[in-house]
């Protein structure tokens, strides 16, 4: 396993500054997030694959480079552009040679009604989230790339919340190709009653790995097992990337640096112990 941090939380003035000092820390690869648009994601990536890969990217934007995470609305605009958005990414991560594109399908409650007894709004978002991924996932699958579904915790997704939730969207899907899922350490603490055991449930889907711990600052600052977190996943036999996506201890940049910088060798030394 390698480790990845996501561009945003490094510390530095540009990107080239950011991604230089990563590989300086001995990180593998970038994370890059999709809040600027497709063209700034161009940007970065140029910048970054003169130094390290971009191995993810992680978030959906529209056609206007606005955040978009549209694909359980009621509103078939903005699905639409959810799709189209997420389409886009898709082909830019084949191009890059990316594990995937990290998406939440939707932040929040349900927003399409209750139709009860027609169909209860957690029955319509099914039904949207098959048609999502029917749409999404061969086009992951024609860039050599994955549709990487997060489940989050409850504090910020009614939907996917566990791996398990992931594991029947997808089946309900039909198992499309180019759909997978990522497991996020901050999340599963909350949402997970045995965050190893669900690890192998759902070994043969989890194609990439968020890490933050318990405070969703950087591993090793809280309670998390990370050794536990590890192990499974070693005995699955997952050997892709452990991606940081989490805030970083200290008010200072050089704070920040130093706590970053700790946390990559708790991390390293845990992989190498657990192996």
């Amino acid at each position: 396993m390698k480790i990845v941090l996501q561009l945003g939380l490094i510390p530095g003035d540009s990107t080239l500054e950011k991604v230089t000092w990563a590989r300086d820390a001995g990180a593998s690869g970038i994370e890059l997030g999709a809040w600027g648009g497709i063209d700034q994601l161009r940007r970065d990536a140029d910048i970054c694959q003169n130094i390290l890969p971009v191995t993810s990217i992680c978030g959906n934007c529209d056609d206007t480079g606005a955040g978009s995470f549209d694909f359980l609305d009621p509103d078939p605009i903005k699905r639409r552009k959810s799709l189209d958005g997420s389409a886009a990414i898709l082909k830019l991560c084949g191009e890059l040679g990316a594990v995937g594109q990290v998406i939440p399908p939707i932040f929040g409650p349900a927003r399409v009604p209750d139709l009860s007894p027609f169909a209860s709004a957690i029955e319509l978002e099914h039904g949207l989230m098959t048609a999502m991924l029917n749409e999404l996932g061969p086009i992951a699958a024609a860039h050599n790339t994955l549709v990487l579904l997060e489940p989050l915790n409850r504090y910020e997704q009614h939907y996917l919340r566990r791996l398990s939730d992931g594991i029947a969207a997808i089946e309900r899907a039909g198992t499309p190709p180019g759909v997978a899922l990522l497991a996020d350490t901050f999340h599963m603490h909350i949402e997970e009653t045995n965050s190893p055991a669900s690890i192998w449930n759902a070994a043969e889907i989890i194609k990439h790995v968020h890490v933050a711990d318990n405070t969703r600052f950087e591993p090793g600052s809280g309670d998390i097992d990370f050794a536990a977190i590890i192990n499974a996943l070693l005995d699955t036999g997952y050997d892709g990337y452990l991606a940081y996506e989490c805030s970083i201890s200290g008010d200072s940049a050089t704070e920040k640096q130093h706590a970053l910088t700790r946390s990559i060798a708790f991390l390293k030394a845990t992989i190498d112990q657990e192996s």
